[in-house]
C-alpha cells in the first residue's frame, strides 16, 4: 500500500500515484487493455494462497473495488516466473506465499481516488487508518492517481506458516496507513537488526523483535528472487526488471 483533497492545480500539474506505487514520468504513460503478456498467478505459482482483499469488503475502502471481477491474481509472465522461484525458496523454509494483490487495473486505482476524496466515508478507519484524519491521505501520499501495480509486475504479499497453519505475524495488517508499515519501523532492514525504535509511530505503537524478523524473512526472499522493496510498505515488491515500466493496463482482474 501511499495515500488534502486534490485541487485543480494538483490535477493539472502532475500525476499522483496510488497506494503501492513508484514514481514515473506521466508523459511516458501508455494505457492498454492487452492482457496477452499476463498469466494467472496460481498457474505459475501453484503453491501460492490467494486472499484478494479488493475483491471482498475487508479492505480500506470497505467494498469490492472496481475492476476486480474474480478473486484471482494476475502478473506479467516475467514477474510470475520470478515469484515462482521465491515460492520455492520459502517452501523450503516451511512457508507459503499468501497474495493480497498483484496486477491492479486503472479502474481500481480510480476507485481509490474517488473514495479518498469522499472524506465523510470513514467506515474502515478503525481497521486501516485509526491514527489519521482521512483528509490527509493525499497530502501524506497514501493515495495517488497512478499505481505501480497497474504495470503488472508488483505484488502485495505475506508468508503463511505451514506448521502453525496461520499467517506469519508481521506486527501489522496489510494496507495499514502509517509508519508502522515501513520496513525500517523498529529496525534496520539493510542489516536485519531490530532496534525497537518506534519514534515514528504517532501513538507509540511498536512491533516485537520476532515480528520484525518475520518481515525480514519475506524481504530477504523477495530481494533474492529479483524484486525491489518499497520503503513505506513491508508487503509490497516490484520486479527489478519489470517488462512494462511505462505501460498502464486497463483490463479487469479475472481468470485468463
Amino acid at each position: 500500500m501511499k495515500t488534502r483533497i486534490l485541487n485543480f492545480v494538483l490535477l493539472c500539474s502532475a500525476f499522483l500515484w496510488s497506494a503501492c506505487s513508484d514514481n514515473q514520468n506521466a508523459a511516458t504513460v501508455s494505457p492498454t487493455d492487452d492482457s496477452s503478456q499476463f498469466v494467472t498467478l496460481t498457474d505459475a505459482v501453484p503453491d501460492a494462497i490467494l486472499e484478494i482483499r479488493y475483491f471482498g469488503t475487508y479492505n480500506f475502502v470497505g467494498t469490492r473495488v472496481d475492476g476486480y471481477e474474480e478473486p484471482t491474481a494476475l502478473l506479467t509472465k516475467q514477474a510470475a516466473e520470478a515469484l515462482k522461484k521465491v515460492s520455492d525458496d520459502v517452501m523450503k523454509q516451511g512457508y507459503r506465499l499468501k497474495i493480497y494483490d498483484a496486477y491492479r487495473p486503472q479502474k481500481g486505482v480510480d476507485h481509490f481516488v474517488r473514495w479518498a476524496q469522499n472524506v465523510s466515508d470513514t467506515l474502515m478507519k478503525p481497521y486501516f487508518y485509526p491514527d489519521l484524519d482521512k483528509s490527509v491521505l493525499f497530502e501524506q501520499e497514501y493515495i495517488y492517481e497512478k499505481s505501480g501495480h497497474t504495470r503488472g509486475s508488483t505484488v502485495d504479499l505475506t508468508l503463511f506458516d505451514m506448521t502453525t497453519e496461520k499467517e506469519l505475524d508481521m506486527g501489522g495488517t496489510f494496507d495499514w496507513f502509517g509508519p508502522e508499515s515501513h520496513p525500517d519501523f523498529c529496525g534496520n532492514p539493510e542489516t536485519g537488526e531490530y532496534t525497537g525504535d518506534n519514534s515514528k509511530s504517532p501513538t507509540g505503537r511498536r512491533i516485537t523483535p520476532q515480528q520484525f524478523a518475520n518481515r525480514m524473512i519475506l524481504r530477504k526472499a523477495m530481494l533474492a528472487g529479483g524484486f525491489n522493496p518499497l520503503d513505506s510498505e513491508w508487503w509490497h515488491f516490484t520486479l527489478k526488471n519489470e517488462p512494462f515500466p511505462d505501460t498502464y493496463f486497463t483490463f479487469p482482474v479475472k481468470q485468463l
